[in-house]
């Protein structure tokens, strides 16, 4: 794993040993919002467009960290400069793995979340490694793995989980995310007015969301 220490662009590698482009950027010193964390973003299908530039992805890489949060995000294999082929959403786990790992070695602040957007989401959902704090899934689709899968992971974790789903989501909309995830452990779904599942011009909407999110875990440590 090589990195600028303040940011930058990063290489990763699983434990696979498949290499992944990732790019990190810090809040800045001199900025007046607190410290809320950090926050790994997992983006949408690679099969259908998907990359860590794409849509609300970048957003948020762009919005958080002016408001306190680290945030880290990266190409999934097969995606870009990342090796690799595409594993149907299950050799990913590795992939999060290895963004979670980098995020928590470089910046102590807490929590550290692990955010997705659609197939990012679901993916994101299904990895427990002990150092997230939270999930937030944006527009998950409950359905790239099996749905007794994530009830089993993030699903039946009693650390707290967000699912920001669009009012108008094509796929699962709140309604129905309400329903696929009753019983689930400490989740929360709320809505984002006027989104479908492409969250275009709601990604501000999105941010204040994950910002207040990370908010609710207490002060930011160390």
């Amino acid at each position: 794993m090589t990195d600028d220490s303040r940011g930058g662009l990063l290489t990763l590698t699983t434990t696979d040993g498949v290499g992944l482009e990732a790019e990190l950027r810090l809040p800045s010193s001199d900025q007046v919002a607190p410290v809320t964390g950090g926050v790994v973003l997992c983006h949408p299908h690679p099969q259908q467009g998907g990359s860590m530039d794409a849509g609300v992805v970048a957003e948020l890489f762009r919005l958080l960290p002016d408001r306190g949060m680290a945030a880290l995000r990266f190409n999934f294999r097969g995606v870009g400069r990342s090796g690799g082929v595409h594993g149907h959403g299950r050799a990913e786990a590795a992939d999060v793995v290895a963004a979670v790992a980098a995020l928590a070695e470089r910046w102590p602040h807490r929590p550290l979340l692990l955010a997705g957007w659609s197939f990012g989401g679901d993916v994101s959902l299904a990895v427990t490694d002990e150092r997230i704090d939270g999930w937030v899934g944006i527009a998950p689709p409950l359905m790239v793995l099996p749905p007794d899968e994530l009830a089993s992971a993030a699903g039946a974790d009693a650390r707290p989980t967000l699912l920001a789903v669009p009012e108008h989501d094509q796929i699962r909309p709140p309604a129905a995310a309400t329903e696929a995830t009753i019983g689930w452990s400490a989740t929360t779904v709320r809505t984002v007015p006027g989104a479908d599942h492409f969250l275009v011009g709601r990604a501000g909407v999105v941010a204040d969301l994950v910002v207040g999110f990370a908010a609710s875990f207490g002060a930011a440590g160390t």
